[in-house]
């Protein structure tokens, strides 16, 4: 403590200190939890070092909450929409998608539903929404819908549901994703149509799909609820649409095709 306290400050720290007000040093030191120095402010207010500690501290905790936020996200790795290639699907809407980047729908509570076939980067899109919303200083959280109603049918009473529940209707925006690929009884849309019902106009949800509404009843036979369960997913909603060949795919025939010479060349030895 006594190296930070005398460590030097730079003109612009000195300039600072002088326009410090005790209210604002008496909130910043309560947002850090530094309620010894906050009992002294009137004290401390005009000494060289308090702005220092106060900025040391701030940057600590911004750190450490970013971290959190990042483990508690769960997005795993995933490549950075600088390497998506927007020239490679026959449909999108690239401005909506920009759009959607700048996280603005977070603050209006509205859900972003990504419909498409495999392998144009659905996942891809909803984890970069994601990591962006963490730097913004959001909670988010991502899940396989599979992992997520799994998660929630296996709680075996009615207070560990409304616990684990918390666990998706909490965060800021929660990604539910690869609704479709699996067909769920309707014990699990009822888990789903509660997480989206919860989180309706409270909390973003984002959500991909590569089966348009019109199938859902594929994804769920046998529950009543799907018709209100996609009238409160797509009420305030951003519908961003793919179409086109797997990009997968492609890059798969790619590496096969690279390959084949390499093949044919030790073959020939």
């Amino acid at each position: 403590m006594n190296a930070l306290l005398n460590a030097p400050m730079s003109s612009k720290s000195a300039v600072a200190d002088t326009a410090l007000s005790l209210e604002s040093v008496r909130s910043r030191l309560r947002r850090a939890n530094l309620f010894g120095l906050l009992a002294q402010a009137e004290q401390i207010l005009h000494e060289p070092w308090l702005e220092r500690v106060l900025e040391i501290e701030e940057s600590e905790r911004a750190r450490r909450s970013l971290k959190r936020r990042f483990d508690n996200a769960r997005l795993g790795t995933f490549k950075p929409m600088a390497d998506f290639d927007y020239h490679w699907p026959k449909e999108l809407d690239r401005e909506l998608l920009e759009e959607l980047l700048t996280c603005g729908f977070l603050e209006e509570a509205a859900n972003v539903v990504i419909v498409g076939p495999n392998g144009l980067g659905k996942s891809m899109i909803a984890k970069n929404l994601l990591h962006q919303a963490v730097l913004r200083g959001h909670t988010a959280r991502f899940t396989l819908a599979s992992d997520m109603l799994h998660d929630l049918a296996a709680q075996d009473s009615s207070t560990l549901l409304a616990r684990r529940l918390r666990r998706y209707t909490s965060p800021s925006v929660l990604c539910v994703d690869e609704v479709g690929y699996l067909s769920y009884d309707s014990r699990y849309a009822d888990l789903l149509f509660e997480v989206i019902t919860r989180r309706y106009q409270q909390r973003a949800t984002v959500l991909t799909t590569n089966k348009p509404f019109g199938e859902w009843n594929e994804v769920f036979p046998n529950a009543a609820c799907v018709v209100t369960l996609v009238d409160r997913l797509v009420h305030r909603s951003e519908i961003l649409a793919i179409a086109g060949d797997s990009y997968r795919l492609k890059e798969a025939q790619e590496r096969a095709a690279q390959r084949k010479p390499k093949r044919a060349a030790k073959k020939a030895r």
